[in-house]
This record gives structure tokens, C-alpha cells and sequence, in this order.
């Protein structure tokens, strides 16, 4: 087992907003299962249990305006963890420091009343966070709008479906302007839009200043909006720092790298994809600013008239950060038939850090039909000495100029 020291990209506070000292929690395990209550009676003396330990010697501090992700496999004590961060559960060993207000999105539903309509269970959920009402009034009309649950507001919960009850709770604690946000895996709930709502509103709080602690799944998601990365396993520590060498050790570990998918009707087959260098030398490791070659190999397997090879880029969220084809290219292949190549060269890879994935396809003009497409089945990553945020490299030059 492989424990990395504490290192990442940490934002410039030492200020501690969370600090964790050698906590552990432990659960019984009861060996027998009593299903009457004769059985009850009689083996009240004689039941058994094992002390299970979801956590064990964890220490760790998250600083102010920290964004720290927590990964692992299902059981390994991600949610018991963030549980004892907002004091719903109290450590068997060690101890849990809080600097600043809290607001948690655990369980789905946590904090709302089945019989109680939408509108009333903000007010609950409030207080249960130590919002007052008159705190409450000026931002109520926000949080029922970033919710969008227009008409269902006034409706009570218990008919609401899992996405809904996901969009009032985060709602209500993303609204409050909260010093710590705590984030369990409920977003996975949420559809895609209202995902990337949450995840834009996230980065406004990272922002100003805010700080975050989300328990994810996704991996990837974690390596691209936090500063560091803590992944848990069995309980402990396994790994804590950078978020791209954790998560590709998380990959490594638990074997799920993408494989990607490919489908189409094979009149065209992509046999062979090549990423290389500048001198034609295959790699996945490049800096910003270095040329890049994608050599594209098909067979055709009848003639074709006027197909298209396309090349797209995707960032580890699935967003396209770069896209094009042969058409947009002015390259005209009139009738394909046999083997060749087809070559994509990028003099200047202008990305900043991260890790790309690669989508590869020949089809018609018109995009309807796909000879064959190979989807996010290859990557590259690129490091950069460019100090910004978001994709893209970008010649700028800051200069201050006095009014005179």
C-alpha cells in the first residue's frame, strides 16, 4: 500500500478550515440475526458482534478556500467521514475542529419532511444549518429558482423524484453562503444541465473564497476542480495530494481507465490511431506550445464517395475543447477505396494542464452515417509552465497604465 505525502496544488492560506487528528469510527457488526422476537428472548445474552472500523487513523487538515476531493471504492469511509465533519456522527477515536459555518448535501432527502411541501422544507432545511428566518427571506427567492422546480415548490416532497429532491437540497445550501460546503455523491443524481449548473455555482464559491469538501465517484470530475485529492481505502488514507497523479493512480488501482466505445458501419475501418511528436515519435506526454501529430490509418472496404475523417478532443467532464475534420480542413477525398493514412498535425498544442481524450471517425459529409467512430479510446496528457485556468494557452500581456 502505497501512503503519499501531503502535497497538491493548496491554495495560499494555512489557515485550517477542517482538522482531522487521528480519528477513527467503528461500527458492530452483529454475527447472528435474530428474525423472531422468541428468538430475541431467548439469545438476548448471547448475540454477537465484531467492531467493524469504517475509519482508522485518518489526519488530515483542509485549508481555508480549499477545494479537496475525497475518492475511493464503495465502503472505503468517504460518506462516514464528511458524516462526522458536519457532527452527525461523532468519532470513536480522535478528533474533528471546524473553523467557520457549515452547510452539507448528504443523503438524499436529508433535512426535509416527506409531508411537508417543497417551500416549507426550505425553511426546515434552513434552520437544521442554523439559518434564521430573517436571514432566510432576502435569498428565498433565489434558492427556489436555482432549484427550477417552478409549479413543484408548492408540493409535498414525498412525491418528489430523486433529481428533485437533489435540486431543492443543493439549492438551499449552496444559497446560504455557507464558510465550508460539504457535497456527498448526490449530484450523480441530478441530469446533466443541473449538474453543470451546480458545478458552475461551485466555482463561484471557489472563487470567493469558499471552502469545499466533495465526495465523488467520478474520479476524473475531482482531478479537474480541486486543489487536492484525498483517496480513501479500507478506511485509511491511501493516497492525499495532486489531483492528476492521485486520480491516475485511483485509474491504475482499480483498472478503470476509459476504454471508450466504437461503432458504425465498417465500410470504413479505422485500424490504427498513432499520437506522435513533432519528430514522429509516439507518445502520450506533451508540454504547451509542442506540435502534435494524429496519424489516422483506415481500410476501406468497398469504394466510398466523399467521406469525411474527423478528429475531437474532449477534457476529463466530457467537454469538446477542439474539434475538426477533413471538410472544414478543405481537403475533398472525392472516393476512398483501399489503405491509407490520414494525417492531423498541430503545430502548437496550445492546451494547458490536464488530460485529453481523443474521438476518431470516418463518416458522411452530412455526420448521419458513421463508417466507424472510436470514441474517447485514446488520450494525451499536456503539462504547461503557463500559469492560468480553463483550456487554452493564450498570448496575454498585463500592463498597468496611470491615468494621467
Amino acid at each position: 500500500m502505497m501512503l503519499e505525502a501531503d502535497t497538491g496544488m493548496r491554495p495560499a492560506s494555512d489557515v485550517p478550515a477542517l482538522e482531522l487528528r487521528g480519528v477513527g469510527k467503528c461500527f458492530r457488526l452483529y454475527r447472528d440475526i435474530n428474525r423472531s422476537l422468541k428468538e430475541k428472548i431467548i439469545n438476548w445474552r448471547k448475540r454477537g458482534y465484531e467492531l467493524f472500523w469504517a475509519l482508522r487513523g485518518v489526519d488530515l487538515t483542509v485549508y481555508q478556500g480549499e477545494t479537496l476531493s475525497v475518492i475511493g471504492p464503495n465502503g472505503s469511509g468517504k460518506s462516514t467521514m464528511l458524516r462526522m465533519m458536519t457532527g452527525i456522527m461523532k468519532p470513536n477515536e480522535g478528533s474533528i475542529t471546524t473553523h467557520g459555518t457549515i452547510a452539507a448535501l448528504l443523503d438524499l432527502g436529508a433535512g426535509f419532511h416527506p409531508d411537508l411541501t417543497g417551500r416549507e422544507n426550505i425553511y426546515l432545511n434552513a434552520s437544521i444549518l442554523g439559518i434564521r428566518r430573517r436571514q432566510l427571506e432576502p435569498i428565498f427567492q433565489e434558492i427556489i429558482d436555482f432549484s427550477e422546480l417552478g409549479p413543484f415548490i408548492d408540493n409535498q416532497v414525498k412525491n418528489y423524484s430523486a433529481g428533485m429532491y437533489v435540486r431543492l437540497g443543493f439549492s438551499v445550501a449552496i444559497n446560504i453562503n455557507p464558510d465550508i460546503l460539504l457535497v456527498d455523491e448526490v449530484l450523480a443524481v441530478g441530469d446533466e444541465s443541473f449538474q453543470a449548473k451546480c458545478l458552475d455555482r461551485i466555482t463561484r464559491l471557489q472563487s470567493s473564497g469558499k471552502t469545499i469538501v466533495l465526495v465523488t465517484h467520478n474520479a476524473d470530475m475531482a482531478a479537474s476542480i480541486s486543489h487536492r485529492v484525498l483517496w480513501l481505502e479500507k478506511g485509511r488514507v491511501r493516497m492525499l495530494g495532486d489531483p492528476q497523479k492521485v486520480v491516475e493512480e485511483y485509474h491504475k488501482a482499480m483498472s478503470t481507465q476509459p476504454e471508450g466505445s466504437e461503432f458504425g458501419n465498417r465500410e470504413i475501418v479505422i485500424d490504427r490511431v498513432q499520437i506522435l511528436d513533432g519528430e514522429g515519435r509516439p507518445t502520450e506526454a506533451f508540454r504547451t506550445g509542442e506540435p502534435l501529430v494524429l496519424r489516422v490509418h483506415y481500410q476501406a472496404m468497398r469504394p466510398v464517395k466523399d467521406p469525411v475523417f474527423s478528429i475531437r478532443f474532449y477534457d476529463r467532464l466530457g467537454l469538446m475543447v477542439y474539434g475538426t475534420n477533413t471538410s472544414l480542413g478543405d481537403v475533398v477525398i472525392p472516393e476512398l477505396r483501399g489503405s491509407g493514412t490520414v494525417e492531423f498535425a498541430i503545430p502548437n498544442l496550445s492546451m494547458l494542464d490536464g488530460r485529453y481524450y481523443v474521438t476518431v471517425a470516418a463518416h458522411t459529409r452530412d455526420c448521419q452515417l458513421n463508417y466507424h467512430l472510436l470514441e474517447k479510446k485514446y488520450y494525451f496528457d499536456v503539462t504547461s509552465p503557463v500559469r492560468a485556468a480553463g483550456y487554452l494557452a493564450m498570448d496575454c500581456r498585463v500592463r498597468v497604465v496611470p491615468e494621467s
